[in-house]
């Protein structure tokens, strides 16, 4: 089992990624509720303030995974999250997730946060892999995962109805051996 309860600071160029504090709330809780975050991740903003703010103060207690907010260095905004959950002990991976609210967009700070949490992982823990899933109507993340050495690895066919239409999930993963190819 992968051991994530030590959480950490990342710092590149133009972010940094930190755990989140109780000061955050409102800007994540921001980024959740825009419409091309939900989009994008197929998600609902169903949730309360409540709820919000007992997700976020228990993500340092979490030893299974590892949440951490993107801060636009530039700003010293929050501009959205990056994770990595669901450990898979047959193949020591995890599943990446990110998400970037309109303040952070089209600046190559999801880029960054990427990066940084992938370097992190491979260089500092033992994992062997991380998964995760791209709808087929977002070909600027996908292009952003193929960048960082990403595969294909298949298709989860109709795995979305938006707007009255079937959208397939796009499968990829980046091993440690692709990763230190580079």
């Amino acid at each position: 089992m992968l051991n994530l309860l030590k959480k950490t600071v990342l710092t590149g160029k133009t972010v940094f990624l930190r755990p989140f504090e109780a000061k955050d709330l409102p800007l994540i809780e921001q980024c959740l509720r825009d419409p091309e975050v939900l989009k994008l991740t197929g998600s609902e903003a169903d949730f309360d303030w409540e709820t919000l703010k007992t997700w976020y103060g228990t993500r340092h207690d979490q030893p299974d995974r590892l949440d951490l907010a993107v801060i636009d260095k530039a700003t010293g905004t929050l501009v959205g999250e990056v994770v990595v959950n669901d450990y898979q002990s047959s193949d020591h991976s995890m599943n990446f997730r990110i998400l970037i609210g309109e303040a952070g967009r089209n600046r190559g700070l999801g880029t960054e946060a990427t990066r940084l949490l992938i370097d992190y992982l491979f260089q500092q823990t033992s994992l062997a892999r991380l998964t995760l899933s791209v709808f087929d109507f977002n070909p600027r993340a996908r292009h952003v995962y193929e960048k960082l050495r990403f595969q294909v690895t298949g298709v989860e066919q109709d795995d979305l109805e938006v707007d009255g239409r079937h959208v397939d999930s796009i499968l990829m993963v980046l091993t440690r051996e692709r990763y230190f190819e580079q």
